[in-house]
């Protein structure tokens, strides 16, 4: 499996429409992928194969998650440089540097969103488009966000390996993420992605996603947007409410808003048909 290293970690990376390596003398436009939270890009799989024709998809697994797993060195790197998802967009501009990419489009989701967002403002001329997928602005509940910190602590410690063996556990895992059936392939890997993802990184990012920094600042990188962007929430997701993306998208003029009927956490698994037209018409 390809790695590279960015920024003293090994990130895994693959290509879906085109050879690994990439010729570099290719004229195909690039797009790449960023997963959410103790997931990885291995759920991206089935929408970079949708936009392969017109696309070389680049994947990745952000550092400490998916398969770019961290050594007890790269853990005291990553602790030292912190789990703020501004540094994550750095990663993802030393990748492009490191694979020779001057410019892409960007697909993220989720917690990747929110890098995404930060990467495009931090580094305009490197993205010439964005979809944002099931992202938006939080407003700060002091009680609200203290018992979500305390609940995902829980979370993140008790994730027991034999937990992946239980025939149902993938099923009832995904069922808040949800509101349609995805295959059950998607859900078994998402739960071994969450039960392998770095401790250390699992819990920083809990707290920087979602936090009264976010709230304040957030808002302001959404206004900042330069490039043209599509941002679309599922109807029923419980993890980032609709209205949150819709919020964000009004922020700018840049950014337009999509909403996928009947689907979740999940909307380009959940119903792919409708996701990817709201993006092929994007893209076009």
């Amino acid at each position: 499996m390809p790695y590279i290293n960015v920024n003293q970690v090994n990130h895994y990376y693959e290509w879906v429409g085109t050879n690994t390596p990439r010729d570099p003398s290719s004229s195909k436009p690039v797009m790449v992928f960023i997963h959410g939270w103790a997931g990885s890009a291995r759920y991206w799989q089935s929408t970079a194969t949708a936009l392969s024709d017109r696309y070389d998809c680049l994947l990745y697994d952000m550092r400490g998650f998916g398969r770019s797993r961290l050594s007890p060195d790269q853990q005291a790197e990553a602790a030292a440089r912190g789990y703020e998802l501004d540094t994550y967009a750095d990663d993802l501009a030393e990748l492009l540097k490191a694979l020779n990419l001057p410019k892409v489009s960007i697909n993220a989701h989720s917690m990747g969103a929110s890098v995404a967002v930060y990467f495009l403002n931090q580094y305009p001329e490197l993205c010439d488009r964005a979809i944002l997928t099931c992202n938006g602005i939080f407003e700060y509940d002091k009680a609200a966000f203290e018992a979500f910190y305390k609940f995902g602590g829980y979370v993140v410690a008790f994730r027991p390996k034999w937990l992946g063996k239980i025939p149902l556990a993938p099923r009832f895992f995904m069922a808040r993420f949800l509101s349609r059936p995805i295959p059950a392939a998607e859900k078994i890997a998402f739960l071994d992605d969450f039960l392998n993802a770095d401790y250390a990184t699992a819990l920083g990012t809990i707290f920087t996603s979602v936090s009264k920094k976010a709230t304040e600042v957030m808002p302001v990188e959404f206004a900042k947007i330069t490039v043209p962007t599509l941002l679309v929430s599922g109807e029923f997701d419980k993890i980032t409410p609709a209205e949150l993306g819709r919020t964000a998208a009004a922020l700018n003029p840049k950014v337009e808003y999509a909403l996928v009927k009947n689907t979740g956490h999940f909307p380009m698994l959940e119903d792919p048909e409708t996701y990817l037209n709201y993006v092929n018409a994007f893209l076009a």
